[in-house]
């Protein structure tokens, strides 16, 4: 099942959400697995679905401040590589526990760092942090940079498929953001032995996803805990 290719560049942080969570929705009608890079318009700060409103405000100057439809602990976003990963539920990631399709989705990642000549493992254990900040430890599967976080993700399972969202703060090499996402697809490719396939949103995706920009940049839905 070939993967579609989706690079929807910088955008504003209720967008980025709006648009992952449309693709979700979208998975039962699409029927295909859908790879999604993108950047942000401003710095922003996403946070888990079920984390409080008011410690994630207490932890970060970062404005503003998103919920996630994914769980998983505060993310700062700027200079950081985002992605996202959609699966129908006919696709054999749907059917892997949490744990493997946080495992694999790393591995996955590490085979593009591989590819760049960038040396990366993965956690063996956890490293506590301060409450909800991702990137101040590790999980076990997190990536690695010479003992450093440099990827995690999060994810949701529903009746209409899988989606993960993932981050990558790149390690302090010459490294182009480009070449990456390159080899992100070259690991695509070797996922479903075949070439992504660029994908266009439809108007239908669209306008969704306009919809629920409107959920994702208001208070109720982010300040609902």
């Amino acid at each position: 099942m070939n993967f579609l290719l989706l690079n929807s560049g910088p955008c504003d942080a209720a967008f980025n959400m709006a648009l992952d969570a449309a693709l979700l929705e979208a998975m039962p009608r699409l029927q295909k697995p859908i790879l999604r890079f993108y950047g942000w318009s401003e710095p922003a700060a996403t946070f888990g679905y079920f984390q409080r409103f008011a410690e994630v405000e207490r932890a970060t100057l970062l404005r503003p401040l998103v919920r996630r439809p994914t769980g998983g602990g505060m993310v700062p976003h700027d200079a950081d590589w985002t992605y996202s990963l959609a699966f129908p539920t006919n696709h054999q990631w749907y059917a892997l526990k949490a744990v493997e399709s946080y495992c694999r989705v790393h591995e996955w990642i590490q085979r593009a760092f591989v590819e760049l000549n960038v040396v990366t493992e993965l956690a063996p254990g956890c490293k506590k942090s301060a409450p909800g900040q991702c990137f101040a430890g590790h999980e076990q599967f997190d990536l690695l940079w010479h003992g450093r976080k440099i990827a995690g993700a999060a994810q949701r399972r529903t009746r209409d498929g899988l989606l993960i969202q993932g981050s990558v703060q790149p390690p302090p090499v010459a490294l182009a953001r480009t070449a990456w996402q390159s080899a992100m697809c070259a690991a695509a490719k070797a996922e479903s032995q075949g070439e992504p396939i660029e994908f266009v949103p439809d108007p239908l995706l669209v306008g969704r996803a306009a919809g629920l920009r409107l959920q994702y940049a208001g208070a109720a839905y982010n300040q609902k805990r």
